[in-house]
């Protein structure tokens, strides 16, 4: 087959190493790719979100099936234009995308599907949304309604912060579109925990779970960002736990989807607060998560693409997968200045000697060569992602490889999984 993977972060990365040892796979190319991707897959410079561009490459390439990582290209229908063209894809449509794209149209749906989460208001006027934080008090979460790259989500510990979370999107627009609608939800308290499954429209595969660290410092303190780490499995998700998720979340809106005429085909991706009454949803999304991927593909030991195709056609309860019994921990190297204004440019040196350990992969994220030298070309950088016995050696492992990498422009946080 030839496969096209799109978007180049460091979950495509992991997904291109992980496709690339496919003894399905004659040719892997990737969409615009980065440094580390060229390692494993013909890079082509076509954007991400350059949808001709993509379609017209599968046509002159006769690319067989198309995995597309990143939220926005689903939700700007790249799938539909693919499979308009008689291109398989494996991701949803841009209707079915919904499930991410709008977060209000998510809690829509979980109404209606007796789905557990927060209850929630959704708001255009800013007056009408502070009136309301003013009665529920806080705690309380702002949220800009469309994708804002995992940057438009405020946990607010007091009705000021709330309130002007609320400026932020609706009076300085600062997400633009994305935040022209907000939801406001309640605080749900818990501990947090990643679950992901493949979805082929009418079935679900568990895939595995994991969990992220969003904000930017040490003991989450900070911004939240797109993520400075991941762990899988997620330590507090229990196999009880994840046969809730399944009946009273994921099956349930896969059933809904469907009633709805949005069959959802792809990863179904549910963020979870383990609250005293269980598992509770506090949103969907349409894609792996990134740096969950990462730990999720050196946990995986089944070949992912002929899980993918299963979930393109229809037939997933034809499928099973195998993974490692070991911990998987991802750390972050980010550029000084992420999330708000990130330096490039600068130099990074010594790879080859932080992933000798054969049980280490540094994923890259925000790469480039430029004259031979690789240089960071954006916030997140690189994902250095370690295997162990458990989470502490595993932790270990991957902060041992952390600190051999020679880049004082970067940073990283230092309790990921600790």
């Amino acid at each position: 087959m030839r496969v096209l993977i799109v978007g180049s972060g460091g979950r495509e990365h992991a997904l291109a190493w992980a496709i690339a040892a496919s003894p399905l796979v004659d040719r892997l190319c990737c969409a615009p790719g980065n440094a580390g991707i060229a390692e494993d897959a013909d890079c082509v410079a076509i954007g991400a979100d350059d949808r001709a561009g993509i379609v017209a490459f599968c046509r002159r390439e006769h690319i067989d099936f198309v995995v597309v990582g990143p939220e926005a290209p689903l939700a700007a229908g790249l799938v539909d234009a693919l499979e308009a063209e008689g291109v398989a894809a494996f991701g949803p449509t841009a209707a079915a995308a919904a499930l991410e794209s709008s977060k209000s149209f998510a809690k829509e749906l979980c109404a209606g599907a007796g789905i557990p989460t927060a209850a929630y208001r959704r708001f255009r006027d800013p007056l009408a949304a502070k009136a309301y934080i003013a009665r529920r008090g806080a705690p309380i979460v702002v949220k800009a309604d469309g994708l804002a790259a995992g940057k438009g989500v405020t946990v607010a510990s007091d009705v000021a912060a709330a309130c002007r979370a609320v400026d932020a999107a609706l009076v300085e627009q600062r997400f633009g579109a994305a935040g022209r609608d907000i939801v406001v939800e309640d605080f749900l308290a818990g501990e947090e925990a990643s679950f992901f499954a493949l979805v082929d429209g009418n079935d679900a595969l568990p895939v595995a779970s994991a969990r992220d660290f969003k904000r930017l410092g040490d003991g989450d303190s900070g911004p939240n960002t797109g993520g400075m780490g991941a762990v899988s499995p997620a330590p507090a998700l229990t196999p009880a736990l994840e046969g809730q998720v399944m009946d009273r979340i994921v099956m349930p809106a896969v059933a809904a989807m469907r009633a709805r005429g949005r069959p959802f085909k792809g990863v179904l991706f549910a963020g979870l607060m383990l609250t005293e009454a269980g598992p509770q949803l506090l949103e969907f999304n349409a894609r792996f998560g990134d740096p969950e991927c990462q730990a999720l593909m050196m946990r995986l030991i089944s070949d992912p693409l002929p899980a993918m195709i299963a979930a393109h056609d229809g037939v997933l309860r034809r499928v099973d997968l195998r993974w490692h019994a070991e911990a998987a921990v991802c750390v972050v190297m980010a550029a000084k200045g992420y999330p708000e204004t990130p330096e490039p440019g600068s130099e990074i040196r010594g790879l080859d000697q932080a992933g000798a350990d054969p049980a280490v992969k540094i994923f890259h994220a925000a790469t480039r060569r430029d004259a031979g030298r690789l240089v960071a070309a954006g916030g997140r950088v690189l994902g250095v992602t370690a295997l162990g016995a458990d989470l502490a050696r595993a932790r270990a492992r991957a902060y041992a490889a952390t600190d051999r990498i020679d880049w004082p422009q970067g940073f990283c946080r230092r309790d990921i999984g600790a």
